[in-house]
């Protein structure tokens, strides 16, 4: 999306679909899905658990970062990985919101 579309939507419509962006991969999926098993990780653990190049899994990683869907903090020269809870919240938010909205309607539906 170009940025003089992206100004024609809020900045929570603009957030949001930045964020279903960076979950639209199934490997950044599986990322996610394993650091919830975990309470951190670094890359190397994530490596050995998908059937990716570690170059691949950085790459991975900086898109869910930049999303803001996991943090990492440096310890000692490694990063540990962890999901961000405040992202997930709006996405849970977002979805709650559009559930509800669906109940209310379940009657007038098409």
């Amino acid at each position: 999306m170009g940025l003089t579309k992206s100004e024609n939507f809020t900045n929570q419509q603009n957030e949001l679909a930045n964020i279903a962006k960076a979950l639209g991969h199934p490997a950044r999926m599986a990322i996610v899905d394993y650091l919830l098993t975990v309470d951190t990780c670094i890359c190397g653990d994530i490596v050995n658990e998908l059937p990716l190049a570690q170059p691949t899994v950085s790459q991975h990683l900086k898109e869910l970062k930049n999303a803001g869907i996991i943090k990492g903090s440096i310890e000692g020269n490694a990063i540990c990985y962890c999901i961000d809870e405040n992202t997930i919240e709006k996405l849970k938010s977002y979805f709650d919101n559009i559930l509800s909205n669906l109940e209310k309607r379940k009657s007038t539906c098409c």
